[in-house]
C-alpha cells in the first residue's frame, strides 16, 4: 500500500497536481516527509497539507477488523485457495490437506537429508491430472544447485503411479510440464522472478519450487552483505507472488551452525532455570535454518528434515494450523515415505533446532541424489 499512486487516491485536482509537479508520486513519498517539509515543497498552507496527508493515510491504512471477521476471511480464503496433497497422510492431516496455496512453504535441512527428493515428488504431483489428485498444470522449478534429475523424477513417477507412467508417452508429457530454470547468479535469479509472474498467467503454472534460496547468496555474494539483506527484495517479491497467484510456493533452505550464544538465549526463552555448562555444550552441536529472522517471518509453513540416532525425521516446525509434530521417514524408489502417520509431539528447543546425528545412510538411486 505504501507504493499506491497519489493520482489514484481521489485528492482534489488542485492539490493532486501540485504533488505530481513536485514528483511526489506515491503514498510513501508523501508520508516520508513532515508537514512543514511538505508545506515548503508544495508551497501550500498547513491546513491543505494536513487534509491531504489525512486522506492519503486513510487510503493506504488497512481498516480495523475484528477477530471474528479475520477468522471468516481465513476460512473463505482456504475454501477458494486449497492445498496440494503430498500423499504423505500424516503430513497432509497435520496441514489439513497438504502444501497450502498462496503462501510460502519452506523445507529446511542438512545436505543429503531429502529436500530435493521432496521437491521432485511435489512437482510431479502438481503436474498430474486432477483425476489422480494432481493440479493438472505446469511447474516452474528454479534449480539453483543443479540437483534436479529428470531420471529420478521419472523413477518416482513410475514407482508411485505405474498406471500413468507405463502408458506410452505419458512419462514424457508429465516431465514436459516441469520447466527447469538454473540461474547462475543472484542477478539471473532476479530476472527469472520477473518472468515467472507472466508465465504463471500464460502457461497455467500451478506450482513454484526454488531449490535452494540460501545457495543464491553463497560465495562472493555472502561476503558483501548479510544473506537476508541481499535477498530482501526477492523475499518480498516471492511472498507477494504467492499471494497474487494463489499457487503453492515451495522453497528449500540450508542450515548453519547454532552458536553458543543462540543456544543459551533460546534455552532461557523456554526454561526459567540457569543453563549449566554441560547443557550449553549439548546445544552447540545443533543446527538452525539459514537466512535469518527476516526470511523466517516470511515463511508460513516450515518443514524440517533432520536425522538423529540413524533415523530421519520430518518435522512440522512452524504452521498456523498444526502443532509441532515429527514423523520418522525413509527414502525409497517412490520418494519419501512416512514410517507412521501419527506425529510425535515436539516441544521446547527441539522445535527450532535441527539435528544430523548418525546421518550416514544416504540412499542413492539411479541417476539421482538425495539432497
Amino acid at each position: 500500500m505504501a507504493n499506491k499512486l497519489i493520482s489514484e487516491m481521489q485528492l482534489p485536482n488542485s492539490i493532486a497536481n501540485i504533488f505530481a509537479a513536485r514528483n511526489i508520486i506515491t503514498a510513501k513519498d508523501a508520508l516520508s516527509l513532515t508537514e512543514f517539509e511538505l508545506m515548503e515543497l508544495l508551497d501550500v498552507g498547513l491546513e491543505d497539507v494536513k487534509s491531504a496527508i489525512a486522506h492519503i493515510s486513510a487510503t493506504v491504512s488497512p481498516p480495523c477488523q475484528t477477530a471474528l471477521l479475520l477468522m471468516e476471511n481465513r476460512l473463505q480464503n482456504e475454501l477458494f485457495s486449497g492445498h496440494l496433497p503430498t500423499r504423505l497422510k500424516g503430513l497432509d492431516d497435520a496441514l489439513r490437506g497438504g502444501i497450502p496455496f498462496g503462501v510460502l512453504t519452506e523445507v529446511v535441512g542438512p545436505a543429503g537429508i531429502g529436500k530435493t527428493q521432496f521437491c521432485l515428488k511435489i512437482s510431479l504431483l502438481a503436474s498430474l491430472p486432477t483425476c489422480y489428485g494432481g493440479l493438472d498444470g505446469r511447474v516452474v522449478y528454479i534449480d539453483v544447485e543443479s540437483k534436479f534429475c529428470s531420471r529420478r523424477l521419472i523413477e518416482i513417477g513410475a514407482t508411485s503411479f505405474p498406471e500413468i507412467f507405463n502408458t506410452k508417452g505419458m512419462a514424457q508429457e508429465m516431465a514436459g510440464r516441469i520447466l527447469v530454470l538454473r540461474p547462475a547468479s543472484l542477478c539471473e535469479f532476479t530476472e527469472s522472478l520477473e518472468q515467472i509472474k507472466v508465465s504463471i498467467l500464460q502457461n497455467q503454472v500451478k506450482l513454484l519450487v526454488i531449490d535452494s534460496m540460501a545457495s543464491l547468496v553463497s560465495g562472493e555474494y555472502y561476503k558483501e552483505a548479510p544473506r537476508q539483506h541481499l535477498l530482501g527484495w526477492h523475499i518480498s517479491f516471492i511472498k507477494s507472488l504467492s499471494e497474487f497467484s494463489r499457487i503453492p510456493v515451495l522453497v528449500t533452505n540450508q542450515v548453519r551452525s547454532q552458536s553458543h550464544d543462540e543456544a543459551c538465549q533460546y534455552y532461557f526463552q523456554v526454561h526459567s532455570n540457569a543453563v549449566t555448562p554441560e547443557e550449553a555444550k549439548k546445544y552447540d552441536s545443533l543446527l538452525v535454518a539459514a537466512l535469518g529472522i527476516h526470511w523466517a517471518h516470511s515463511v508460513t509453513t516450515r518443514i524440517v528434515l533432520e536425522a538423529k540416532s540413524g533415523q530421519r525425521f520430518m518435522k512440522v516446525a512452524k504452521s498456523p494450523i498444526s502443532p509441532p509434530l515429527a514423523f520418522p521417514f525413509i527414502i525409497t524408489s517412490s520418494g519419501i515415505s512416512l514410517l507412521q502417520d501419527d506425529g510425535i509431539e515436539v516441544r521446547g528447543e527441539e522445535i527450532n533446532t535441527i539435528r544430523q546425528q548418525g546421518h550416514n545412510d544416504i540412499i542413492h538411486f539411479d541417476g539421482g541424489n538425495d539432497a
